[in-house]
C-alpha cells in the first residue's frame, strides 16, 4: 500500500511539474508553486528528485521518451510486401507521432537548446526511427523494389518530409490534412526510388 502511495505522489509531482516547466520553462516554474499544487513539501520533491534540475531532468525523460513509438512503428512495418511495410510506416509515423513528447517550453524559455542529456536521448531516439526505415528501404532494395541507391540518404529524406509535416504542426500549430499528405509523400518517396 505505501509503495502505491510513493509511486502516487511522484507520479502527481511529475504531472504538475512537466505542466508547469512547459507554461513557465524551467527558471520560472518554482518548487513552492508546484509544491502549493500538488499538496507536497519541498523536502518531499528532494527526497524523490534530489533537486529542482532533477525534477527537470526526470519530466523530460517521461516526456522526450518515444519507445511506445518505435516499437509501434517496428511492428506496423512487418509486411512481406516492403512497400506495404513503408506505407504502413509513413502512415503510422504522421497519424501517431507522440506530439506531447517535443513540448517546446520545456527548453526555450530557459535556454534555447535541449540539455546534453536530453540532446542525447532525442538522438539516440531518432535514430532508432531511421534504423527502422533504412532496414524497410533495404528490404526494398534488395528485392528489387527500388532501385540501388543509399538506404541512410534515401531515409533521411523520407523522414525529412515526414517531419516538416510533425513540426509545423507541433510547433506551429498547423492544421494540414495529415490523409493527403501521407498519399502525396507517399506516392512521392515510391516514385523517387522506382
Amino acid at each position: 500500500m505505501q509503495a502505491e502511495e510513493t509511486h502516487a505522489t511522484a507520479e502527481k509531482i511529475l504531472q504538475v511539474a512537466s505542466r508547469m516547466f512547459a507554461e513557465k520553462g524551467f527558471a520560472n516554474a518554482s518548487v513552492r508553486d508546484i509544491c502549493r499544487e500538488t499538496g507536497t513539501t519541498a523536502p518531499v520533491i528532494y527526497y524523490y528528485f534530489g533537486s529542482k534540475k532533477g525534477l527537470f531532468d526526470a519530466v523530460a525523460r517521461k516526456r522526450i521518451t518515444m519507445t511506445d513509438f518505435i516499437q509501434k512503428l517496428s511492428s506496423v512495418s512487418r509486411a512481406k510486401d516492403p512497400k506495404k511495410g513503408l506505407e504502413n510506416f509513413i502512415s503510422s509515423y504522421l497519424n501517431s507521432f507522440p506530439e506531447h513528447t517535443f513540448d517546446i517550453g520545456l527548453y526555450m524559455r530557459d535556454s534555447a537548446t535541449l540539455d546534453k542529456h536530453s540532446a542525447q536521448m532525442v538522438f539516440g531516439d531518432l535514430e532508432k526511427i531511421k534504423g527502422v526505415a533504412v532496414g524497410l528501404i533495404e528490404e526494398a532494395v534488395s528485392k528489387g523494389v527500388f532501385r540501388k541507391s543509399d538506404p541512410a540518404l534515401a531515409a533521411d529524406c523520407l523522414l525529412g518530409m515526414l517531419n516538416r509535416d510533425i513540426f509545423e504542426r507541433i510547433h506551429f500549430a498547423r492544421g494540414s490534412d495529415t490523409e493527403a499528405y501521407r498519399r502525396f509523400v507517399t506516392e512521392f518517396f515510391f516514385r523517387a526510388m522506382a
